[in-house]
């Protein structure tokens, strides 16, 4: 049963509290869902950085009497532990005793089975708003499940840290996947409610379904604020400087170069064994829960540090740098071999790859996106939540 008296005492915990910035994320705003939850089974959609203050989520709802039946776990767990790409079986909460169920693998979208005797399905995951961050591709098949089933969603929303800009090419549909399933750009400069509203709007869910959507909204954020994250989405994503720098040396994945897993500068850096400069000296080596096979384990070469430019200058030059990536491409000794299969899918397009390689400039290759990221800022307009 729900108590006046716990919810006093949450909401003390807010107050005193330091929030960075006076932003305060959906999940404060109780009075405007508290009342949507009340006597209903709910399902959770959360992990590490589904926090209250400093409660998690379930240890916040548990002391208001909230029914959690479910909690589903996006890529990396519900604690946030599990290194890129890594399988992560379904559990059971020890806290809790809470059944955990793994939207990762083979497993992404929840069965009839899994949202059985489910009233209502929250989601409240920090998202850093670049397409290729699968927490928005987990949340999509979610809402799709909701959608079959007559299931009420809910987005307790939070900030984007790079929701100031908009910038990189569209997804093409032949590249389509778990790594990019919407048509926006790289960087799509939405919160993942203002992103929930558009994919249910625009109607990509399958079918052309709709679910039963509500977003609550942050409080005091605006697409300019310079949000620092209290706790770390993922575990390569460590620092401030490394989730600005993400959606530039995210591309790398789909390269030879490595970007620092299985060092202390995961994102913040870029090198390979080719190069014949850098400032900085990496060793990488197996870390378990951050990077188990990282690329030139336990080879030493140079790397372009990028650290003080991701925390000094990253937020005040808002758009994906391809200098570093075409920088290295010349460096690459053997062309041939730069690039992976798994480019296409990081970029969303065939285009890019065959513009490196033809030699086009950086200002040449913005100006093919141009055309498609104005009308994809015409259509976001309509989903903007917050100035």
């Amino acid at each position: 049963m729900f108590s006046l008296l716990k919810f006093i005492l949450l909401l003390v915990s807010v107050i005193t509290f330091n929030i960075n910035a006076k932003v305060l994320p959906g999940i404060f705003q109780t009075s405007a869902y508290i009342n949507d939850l009340k006597n209903k089974n709910i399902a959770l959609v959360i992990n590490q950085t589904s926090t209250f203050a400093t409660t998690h989520i379930v240890d916040s709802f548990h002391r208001l009497g909230i029914k959690v039946k479910i909690i589903f776990a996006p890529e990396h767990g519900f604690r946030g532990t599990a290194s890129a790409g890594t399988h992560v079986n379904d559990t059971i909460d020890k806290k809790t005793g809470i059944k955990v169920i793994s939207l990762y693998g083979n497993h992404k979208k929840p069965t009839k089975k899994d949202v059985s005797g489910i009233d209502l399905v929250v989601f409240d995951i920090q998202d850093v708003g670049v397409r290729f961050y699968t927490f928005i591709s987990t949340m999509h098949y979610v809402m799709e499940t909701c959608a079959e089933f007559k299931i009420p969603f809910m987005v307790l929303d939070r900030p984007n840290p790079n929701g100031h800009y908009v910038d990189g090419p569209l997804l093409e549909p032949a590249f389509k996947s778990f790594v990019g399933m919407h048509p926006i750009p790289l960087v799509h400069g939405c919160t993942v409610g203002e992103l929930a509203e558009m994919i249910n709007n625009e109607k990509w869910l399958v079918d052309g379904l709709k679910c039963d959507l509500k977003v609550i909204k942050c409080k005091n954020y605006t697409h300019q604020s310079a949000y620092e994250l209290p706790i770390k989405p993922s575990p390569n994503l460590q620092t401030q400087s490394a989730i600005y720098l993400y959606p530039s040396l995210g591309l790398f994945e789909g390269t030879v170069v490595t970007v620092g897993h299985g060092t202390g500068f995961p994102y913040q850096c870029f090198g390979a064994p080719f190069f014949g400069w850098g400032n900085l000296e990496l060793k990488p080596i197996s870390i378990k829960g951050v990077a188990e096979s990282p690329k030139f384990i336990h080879l030493t070469f140079k790397a372009f540090d990028l650290t003080d430019f991701g925390n000094t200058k990253a937020y005040t030059n808002p758009q994906i740098n391809l200098n570093w990536l075409l920088m290295a491409y010349k460096e690459s000794p053997e062309k041939g071999f730069f690039f992976t299969s798994f480019f296409e899918k990081l970029i969303g397009t065939a285009s890019l790859r065959k513009q490196i390689i033809s030699g086009m400039s950086v200002q040449e290759i913005r100006q093919t996106w141009q055309k498609d990221l104005k009308n994809y800022n015409e259509m976001r307009t309509k989903y903007l939540l917050y100035p």
